[in-house]
């Protein structure tokens, strides 16, 4: 990782303001102080406040608010520790007891896979990094994708309180087939062990795909997925979003460089912190007390601190920092719209959101925005 290059503005900067030097650089910067000077004045004569502020609005709803829980997660399948399974015990417990009705995690849909497929221009790398094309479910069903989730809105419109078991493995092979991996899962877990078998658009190699997911630590699958087969639920829904990897064209060497080498000006001392208990998981109350931990809010002000203001400020003659910054904002801007379309038609549920934590803030700031929701405290969800 290369050190940012010494830049004029930091190494001038001084508790008083900007220390100029002697001979032309003194008159460069008096005219630089200037021209901000005139900058900023005339930004201050354009500036308007908003017409109102959602928040005001809090209280007024007919009938009980939303209530939204975001639990910020490491990314269980990148730990150098493998955790999952039983030792999510404890943890899920505390979520159980929430009792969300919809739960959100950070995949992709097949909705957006099939987006990102078909503009390979655009997204060049986004569908292989973030999608599994779902070719032997759609040739088992007989169905491409935007038939199989149009046929999964129809068939959930129309669900019974008691389904029979074919028709949860053809609800199954239709998740599979729309690309919703992780639903198609929970159909298939919520089934008897001697119906999970070939039949209702389900084949030998599905059953091999329906299997196989999850297998290696995922919290889509060991939280997420667990949590609402546990509860009872339908379906989880994918939050994630990759249309944003458009908002940023240079990604080059340099544009990494100067990204990196901001985190390095004052590093965040919770990352020391989680990198020290991710080496000691070996209970369900190890994995408790370490989402406690992310989940603080001193610890997710030092993370995003260290990243996302640290490049803000970043001074690259290319603003690289701030183009960093916009498009983490555009891809978590989306991830939250997604998030109140699953919930538009349930106004008043009680919402699960499981996410990297370094989403959580963001997450938590933009749904707060929202008149009818309340944030709910996952510090006092996890004691």
């Amino acid at each position: 990782m290369r050190p940012l290059p010494a830049s004029p503005y930091r190494t001038r900067r001084v508790a008083g303001g900007v220390r100029c030097i002697l001979g032309g650089v003194m008159l460069k910067s008096i005219s630089t102080m200037l021209i901000a000077a005139w900058l900023g004045a005339a930004s201050a004569a354009y500036a308007q406040t908003p017409a109102f502020d959602p928040r005001e609005w809090k209280g007024v709803e007919a009938g009980p608010p939303t209530q939204v829980l975001t639990l910020g997660s490491a990314h269980l399948s990148q730990m150098a520790t493998p955790v999952g399974g039983a030792l999510m015990g404890a943890l899920i417990d505390k979520l159980a007891a929430f009792r969300p009705d919809l739960i959100t995690v950070e995949t992709v849909s097949g909705e957006q896979c099939e987006h990102l497929k078909r503009y390979p221009a655009i997204y060049p790398d986004s569908f292989d990094a973030w999608c599994r094309a779902p070719d032997a479910a759609q040739k088992a069903i007989g169905m491409d994708t935007p038939s199989a989730v149009a046929e999964v809105q129809k068939t959930l419109a129309a669900w019974p309180a008691q389904p029979t078991p074919a028709a949860r493995r053809r609800l199954a092979a239709l998740f599979l087939a729309a690309g919703e991996t992780p639903s198609a899962v929970v159909q298939w877990r919520r089934l008897p062990p001697g119906e999970r078998r070939v039949g209702d658009g389900v084949t030998a190699e599905t059953i091999t795909l329906l299997d196989r997911a999850g297998a290696k630590p995922n919290e889509t699958y060991d939280i997420g997925v667990a949590l609402a087969v546990r509860l009872g639920l339908e379906r989880i829904y994918l939050v994630d979003d990759h249309t944003s990897d458009s908002a940023l064209t240079d990604t080059g060497q340099a544009y990494g460089d100067t990204v990196q080498a901001a985190w390095t000006i004052a590093p965040s001392k919770a990352v020391a912190e989680q990198e020290a208990m991710e080496k000691g998981l070996k209970t369900p109350e190890d994995i408790l007390a370490f989402y406690r931990f992310l989940n603080r809010p001193d610890t997710l002000r030092q993370n995003i601190a260290a990243d996302f203001r640290a490049n803000l400020h970043q001074p690259s003659p290319q603003l690289y920092g701030r183009r960093y910054v916009a498009a983490w904002e555009v891809r978590n801007l989306r991830m939250v719209a997604n998030i109140r379309a699953a919930v538009a038609e349930r106004p008043g549920a009680r919402v699960l959101n499981i996410v990297g934590s370094s989403h959580k803030p963001y997450y938590d700031a933009y749904l707060d925005l929202m008149p009818d929701v309340t944030l709910v405290d996952a510090e006092t969800v996890l004691k």
